[in-house]
């Protein structure tokens, strides 16, 4: 039983990682931007990278790792809000869209983590580790929008 609600925590971030993975895809093969280019690429390893470690966790406990993503609210919409402004190159809007979706990210393991009684210490710390990485690339995202508005101002 426990090893179940484990499974099921785990598989949440799992999803997450997929989300953030599909929409750095898809800006990537989106956009030309070099500076642009180049954090989405940041983006999509990052989350390959995380969901490689909870793949492991999850396959160690018995369980199958989910391989789509999140069937609808919030990130789904965040990304339809990336594409639309991908079809417009507003790069500014991309990133502002960006970063909804990385504090929605960042959310999400926060409440994983707040419910983590059924996961062990190695697996707390190896999501609080994640957690923290994820935050940066939303503050890699927030800095070079805000670098973009400043561009845009002179």
């Amino acid at each position: 039983m426990v090893n179940e609600k484990s499974i099921g925590l785990l598989n949440k971030v799992i999803e997450v990682n997929n989300d953030r993975i599909e929409g750095s895809d898809t800006a990537l093969r989106e956009t030309e931007e070099s500076d642009l280019r180049t954090l989405f690429s940041q983006l999509t390893q990052t989350s390959e990278e995380c969901k490689k470690q909870l793949r492991k966790e999850v396959l160690k406990l018995g369980g199958t790792p989910v391989v789509g993503t999140t069937t609808g609210g919030m990130l789904f919409s965040i990304w339809r809000n990336v594409r639309s402004a991908l079809s417009r190159q507003d790069h500014i809007a991309i990133l502002n869209a960006f970063e909804d979706g990385e504090n929605v990210a960042v959310d999400a393991y926060k409440k994983v983590l707040k419910t983590s009684l059924d996961l062990t210490t190695r697996q707390r710390i190896l999501l609080h580790t994640q957690l923290q990485v994820i935050g940066n690339d939303r503050d890699k995202v927030r800095e070079l929008r805000d670098k973009m508005v400043l561009q845009n101002i002179h």
